[in-house]
């Protein structure tokens, strides 16, 4: 019903930048928050940056200054603008979408893209 597609990631040097891209498309409607979300092999799942609807943003101690999330309403696409990427910045980068499944939906669903790898090397 709904599809989170990620685009946007790849092999990156120290210092490089890479700008990370998740449509929604399908049933989903009333989208609240949209943010990113990141896992390294071996560690847990981390907050990387989170977007509301009114275009308040909060980020990860990490990555503040670095990284800008943005969004598009028009087009249920959430972004994420990644500068200076250091080697620690390695990991699958998740897209997070909080939406309902019809226009009077009474609860919210959160929605999770595929995940798209972000290496950061020399």
């Amino acid at each position: 019903q709904v599809q989170l597609v990620e685009s946007g990631g790849g092999l990156v040097q120290p210092g490089g930048s890479l700008r990370l891209s998740c449509a929604a498309s399908g049933s989903i409607f009333n989208i609240n928050t949209m943010g990113w979300y990141r896992q390294a092999p071996g560690k847990q799942r981390e907050l990387v940056a989170t977007i509301t609807s009114g275009g308040t943003t909060n980020y990860a101690d990490s990555v503040k200054g670095r990284f800008t999330c943005s969004r598009d309403n028009a087009k249920n696409t959430v972004y994420l603008q990644m500068n200076s990427l250091k080697p620690e910045d390695t990991a699958v980068y998740y897209c997070n979408v909080r939406g309902r499944n019809s226009p009077m939906g009474r609860y919210e669903f959160l929605y999770w893209g595929q995940g798209t790898q972000v290496t950061v090397s020399s």
